[in-house]
This record gives structure tokens, sequence and C-alpha cells, in this order.
């Protein structure tokens, strides 16, 4: 389960996952890695360059505007670029931490 666009993309979107946007965190079962939602809802940005020379930075995983009738990239392997000054609503980033022994994740 992920957030994509569900219908006739850009006319209509269903919402048959729920949202017609961005999801709120933790919306959707997290995979057997125990991470949520690493694919739709928003671009991720990388830290990486997308080449070399140019300004443009490497993002990640598709978003809630994915359908197969446009960008098709709604997967983790998915890797699109745009520049840092980017003002886009479907452009966001992930937080990653060490899982600490004992600790329960929503404690943290």
């Amino acid at each position: 389960m992920c957030n994509i666009w569900n219908g006739d993309f850009p006319v209509r979107n269903t919402r048959a996952d729920g949202y017609a946007g961005t999801a709120p965190v933790r919306s959707f079962r997290p995979n057997g890695y125990g991470l949520h939602q690493t694919v739709g809802n928003v671009w991720e940005w990388s830290a990486d360059r997308f080449s070399p020379a140019g300004p443009e930075r490497a993002m990640r995983g598709g978003s809630h505007m994915c359908h197969g009738s446009y960008c098709n990239r709604y997967r983790v392997a998915a890797r699109t670029r745009n520049t840092p000054d980017s003002s886009a609503g479907n452009i966001g980033f992930r937080v990653a931490a060490d899982v600490v022994p004992g600790l329960s994740p929503a404690a943290g």
C-alpha cells in the first residue's frame, strides 16, 4: 500500500488509497523491514547530485502524483531530479536514526 494517484490522471483522483494529496506519516502498514511509506507520497531528496556537473539533486521513491499513465516511477529504485530551490508540494525528505535497543519507536 502506498499513496499514489488513483483514477484518471490528472483529471480525477478517486482517492482509493484514502488521500488526494500527501498522507500523514504511518498512514500505511510498514514493509518487512519496519519502514513506512518508502514509495509514493512524496519524492524524497537525496544527498547525491543527479549529475556531477549540474545543480540538481537526486530524488527517490515517487509521489502521490505518480500514475501508470504519467510517470510510473513509484518504486524505491525510481530516480529523478529537481533543483534545491524547488517549492513543489510533492517533494520531501526522510529522517533516519539508529535503533536504540530497548527503546520503542513510539517513545523516541
